[in-house]
C-alpha cells in the first residue's frame, strides 16, 4: 500500500473510533431524563438509543456534507490527510478528557475545534465564516431556544394538567416519555453519526478517492451509524448521572418536555439549516428549561455552570490538542 492509502485507512479507522466515543459519551443525551425518572431501565434505555442512533444515521447527508466541505479545505495527498487525522486526535482527547471528569460537552464543536485547529497548524483554508454561521451562533443560539421552548412547553403541561391526579398523570407522561426518549435518540443519530460521515468523505477526497461535494458512499454511511450504535450501548453512565439527576431533579412531565423540545430543535437544524449543533448543548438546556418552572433555585446553577465551562472551552481546547497532534505529524505531511 501506498503511504497515501496507508493514512486515509488510518483516517477511517481513527474517525470511527471517535464516532464510537462520541457514541459513549453522548449515549446519555438520549436516555438520561427517561432514566431519571425510571420510563426506562438503563440497559433497555441504551439498547433503544443505539438502534435508533443507526437509524437516524441513515436518515440525511447534509450535516455530513457541511463538515465535509464547509470547515476546513485540507487539500490533497499526505499534508491533507494529516490535517484530518490531527483534527480527529485531538477531539477524541478532548472527549475522552470530558469523560472522565463526567461534564457533558459537545462531540461536535470538539470535533469542529480539532479540524479547525489542525487547519491553523498546518496554514491551509480554515472557512470561517461557515464556522461562524453554521457553528458559532447555532451554539449560542440552539440552548436558548431549548431553554425558553422547555420552559414554556412545561408551563402548558403545568397549566392544562393543573386539576388532573398527580399519580394518573405520572404514568401517562412516563409511557409517552418512551417516545420522546426515541425520538431524541434518532435525533442524535441524525446529527452526530453525520459528522462522522463527513469526516471520513473529507479524507477519501484528500486521498482522491471521492469527488468533493459528491453524494456520501454507503459504506460510509453505514460504517459510521454502526460505530456510534455499538459506542452508545456501551454506555455513558457517568454523564448520565449529571445530566439526569445532578442538573435537576426530574418528573415523567418534566422529562417528555425536555426531550421533545430537545429532539424537535435536533431535527429542524438538521433538516431545514443542515447546521450541525450540539446534542449535548440542546438537551442539557432544555432540562435546565423544564427545571426552572419550579422556580429558578430548583436547578442547581452550580452544575450547570461547570457544564457551560466545558462547552466554551471545548472547540479552543480540542483546537489547541489538534494543533499539537499535527506538529508531531508534521514530518510525514
Amino acid at each position: 500500500m501506498s503511504t497515501i492509502q496507508v493514512l486515509v485507512v488510518l483516517v477511517v479507522v481513527v474517525a470511527l473510533a471517535f464516532d464510537y466515543t462520541n457514541g459513549f459519551h453522548d449515549a446519555a443525551n438520549a436516555i438520561a431524563t427517561s432514566v431519571s425518572t425510571r420510563a426506562l431501565t438503563p440497559r433497555v434505555a441504551l439498547g433503544m438509543a443505539a438502534v435508533l442512533n443507526l437509524v437516524g444515521a441513515l436518515l440525511g447527508q447534509e450535516v455530513a456534507k457541511t463538515i465535509g466541505s464547509g470547515i476546513v479545505d485540507p487539500g490533497g495527498g499526505r499534508r491533507g490527510l494529516v490535517v484530518v487525522l490531527a483534527g480527529l486526535v485531538g477531539a477524541i482527547a478532548w472527549n475522552l478528557a470530558t469523560w472522565v471528569l463526567g461534564l457533558p460537552s459537545s462531540s461536535s464543536h470538539a470535533l469542529i475545534g480539532g479540524l479547525a485547529g489542525a487547519g491553523i497548524a498546518a496554514s491551509v483554508t480554515v472557512h470561517w465564516a461557515v464556522i461562524l454561521d453554521k457553528v458559532v451562533v447555532p451554539m449560542v443560539v440552539s440552548p436558548l431556544i431549548g431553554f425558553t421552548v422547555a420552559y414554556l412547553l412545561m408551563v402548558g403541561i403545568l397549566w392544562a394538567f393543573r386539576r388532573a391526579n398527580p399519580h394518573r398523570v405520572s404514568r401517562g407522561f412516563r409511557h409517552g416519555q418512551r417516545l420522546s426518549a426515541a425520538a431524541m435518540a434518532m435525533g442524535h443519530g441524525l446529527q452526530d453519526a453525520q459528522k462522522t460521515m463527513g469526516v471520513i468523505t473529507l479524507a477519501l477526497v484528500a486521498g482522491g478517492f471521492a469527488n468533493a461535494g459528491g453524494d456520501i458512499p454507503l459504506w460510509v454511511t453505514l460504517a459510521a451509524a454502526t460505530a456510534i450504535a455499538l459506542g452508545t450501548w456501551s454506555g455513558g453512565w457517568r454523564i448520565m448521572r449529571t445530566l439526569g439527576r445532578r442538573v435537576i431533579e426530574l418528573d415523567p412531565p418534566r422529562g417528555l418536555a425536555a426531550e421533545t423540545t430537545a429532539a424537535s430543535v435536533l431535527y429542524v437544524t438538521a433538516f431545514v439549516f443542515a447546521a450541525p449543533i450540539s446534542t449535548t448543548h440542546t438537551i442539557s438546556s432544555s432540562i435546565m428549561g423544564v427545571g426552572a418552572t419550579r422556580r429558578l433555585s430548583a436547578v442547581r446553577w452550580g452544575v450547570a455552570r461547570s457544564m457551560v465551562i466545558a462547552w466554551v472551552l471545548t472547540i479552543p481546547m480540542a483546537a489547541l490538542a489538534a494543533a499539537a497532534v499535527y506538529a508531531v505529524l508534521s514530518p510525514i505531511a
